[in-house]
């Protein structure tokens, strides 16, 4: 016979299973709403800024990332090639999550022989600077080291990582690429010698390897130090316009299924700030924007001047040298969020240093490339969704 404790334990352990199954229903409920609604992207009140974005040449080839993309699909047999492959304008750009426990396309490192993942790690190589190849390759270690800490092997992992490919690798027709997998996200759209490299979500539970395979790894160092650093520099009076709350938020607010988040700006403006405090938050932007390859953010960092004076700069929590806060740089054409979290894979009460994610976005329209997409459609007689 079982003992009452027994029992009460059974009943416990698969009430928490329950739980965690309608929580993962939730999510999906959730995800398929957002995906029904047709794309608008980040806006003020709904309403998009016309005129920001233009099919232009930037000079800047895309060649290392095509042929990198075209190994790499060749790599693959026939039912890997099916699994990864989508139209340019798939409805998978917008089907991605940062969570460990979501049905994700295409194919993952874990499922990949050793040519086949060096041709995919290739083609984020080809991608990115090195010092953002670096930082997602340290992302997905450190999901090794949460592996190895909570033991949950079916749930995280270096191995967890999904590549797909949209469109066809061209020089000229628009096509891109997408890694997808819990607190690493990269949508890579390309069109001729253009790319967008956004949204790009970025996080990590631990943010340093204490011990374990990866043990020294760190990340986050720098947005969170640069972040604060610019806070601190604020005067009492900027500080008032910029410091939004001392408490910080749950969450970053335009995370998976929030492509049609609407946003105000606030905080303080860049045109309130001097010369040193404007350096220090072009700086700040630049090690988000630096992760792409660098001629690539050469050519947003300029787009990103150009709305200098419509940047915002704001912040929630305390500017204590060991303090856990929020902060978000906000303009027409870019967003940046970082935040602290509560502890999640490993147990933590409130906002913690250990638990970090960020997100860039492209607002008014030109997430995942959507508004160079649809003007390539305009004018080569396509439909776009």
């Amino acid at each position: 016979m079982f003992s009452k404790k027994i029992l009460v334990l059974a009943a416990s352990v698969v009430s928490m299973f329950a739980i965690a199954g309608l929580a993962v229903d939730a999510q999906r409920r959730s995800a398929a709403d957002a995906l029904a609604e047709p794309f608008v992207g980040v806006t003020r009140g709904g309403n998009l800024e016309a005129g920001l974005f233009e099919i232009s040449a930037t000079g800047v080839s895309t060649a290392a990332v095509v042929g990198a993309a075209r190994t790499f699909l060749d790599s693959l047999d026939e039912q890997q090639h099916a699994a990864t492959s989508f139209e340019a304008d798939s409805i998978e750009w917008r089907d991605w999550h940062n969570v460990h426990r979501y049905k994700r396309q295409g194919v993952a490192r874990w499922q990949m022989s050793d040519e086949q993942e060096a041709a995919a790690l290739d083609l984020l190589r080809a991608s990115l600077s090195a010092r953002g190849f670096a930082n997602a390759r340290d992302i997905m270690r450190l999901n090794q080291t949460v592996r190895e800490l909570t033991e949950r092997w079916d749930e995280y992992g270096e191995g967890l990582y999904h590549f797909t490919v949209m469109g066809t690798p061209s020089e000229v027709e628009p096509w891109g690429w997408q890694l997808d997998g819990h607190h690493l996200v990269i949508n890579y759209f390309v069109l001729g010698d253009q790319v967008v490299m956004t949204p790009t979500f970025m996080g990590s539970e631990p943010v340093v390897a204490e011990t374990g395979k990866y043990a020294g790894t760190r990340v986050f160092e720098h947005e969170q130090t640069k972040g604060l650093a610019l806070a601190q520099a604020l005067t009492v009076e900027q500080r008032a316009s910029a410091i939004l709350s001392d408490v910080v938020p749950r969450g970053i607010y335009t995370a998976a299924f929030r492509d049609n988040f609407e946003m105000n700006y606030e905080g303080i403006c860049a045109a309130d700030l001097d010369a040193p405090q404007t350096a220090m938050l072009l700086d700040l932007i630049n090690e988000y924007v630096g992760n792409m390859d660098d001629g690539h953010a050469a050519i947003k960092m300029m787009e990103v001047r150009e709305h200098l004076d419509d940047t915002h700069f704001a912040w929630m929590g305390a500017t204590g040298d060991d303090s856990v806060f929020y902060y978000r740089v906000h303009s027409p054409v870019i967003l940046i969020e970082f935040d602290h979290q509560g502890g999640i894979a490993l147990d933590t009460d409130g906002a913690t240093r250990n638990h970090i994610h960020t997100v860039v976005r492209t607002p008014n329209g030109n997430d995942y490339g959507k508004d160079l997409l649809r003007q390539h459609y305009e004018r080569h007689g396509h439909d776009g969704r």
